[in-house]
């Protein structure tokens, strides 16, 4: 990303001037590389297949937005990346006995998505059912390690 958006990122968590909205949501926003460092160091945390496919998402959705230009979409694309890592991040730090969960998305953010989010969330949970599939032990068909 281009250093003005990097200036305009510590800008805007810069806490000497007035309020702003990231100060009211409690969450600080990193510039782009700390952001992307810390998402793949709370992966580490994940089980393994889940830490594959969030590092690949990860990098891929940087690799994506590496040339935006556009002040909005960038703020809006840290923001929301902020709000993972800080969801995330409690997530883990709850109780680690009973394993990793998720937490079901809100209807009203289905409504708020284009075709193409949706597609892109629809190939995503195909993804994660083929990582999370069980393997029948009694099944003839199923080989060890085979995920068909």
């Amino acid at each position: 990303m281009r250093p003005s958006v990097i200036r305009t990122a510590q800008a805007v968590t810069d806490t000497s001037g007035s309020a702003s909205v990231l100060q009211a949501a409690k969450s600080k926003l990193l510039p782009p590389l700390p952001l992307y460092r810390h998402l793949l160091r709370t992966h580490r945390k994940l089980p393994i297949e889940m830490k594959s496919l969030g590092d690949a998402y990860v990098k891929s959705e940087f690799q994506r937005h590496k040339q935006a230009d556009n002040p909005v979409h960038i703020m809006g694309f840290l923001l929301e990346w902020n709000r993972y890592l800080d969801q995330l991040q409690f997530q883990l730090s709850q109780d680690s006995s009973s394993g990793f969960r998720g937490k079901r998305m809100d209807d009203t953010l289905f409504d708020k998505m284009s075709n193409e989010q949706l597609g892109q969330l629809y190939e995503l949970m195909h993804a994660s059912k083929d990582i999370w599939k069980p393997v029948d032990p009694t099944d003839p068909n199923t080989k060890t390690g085979d995920k068909s």
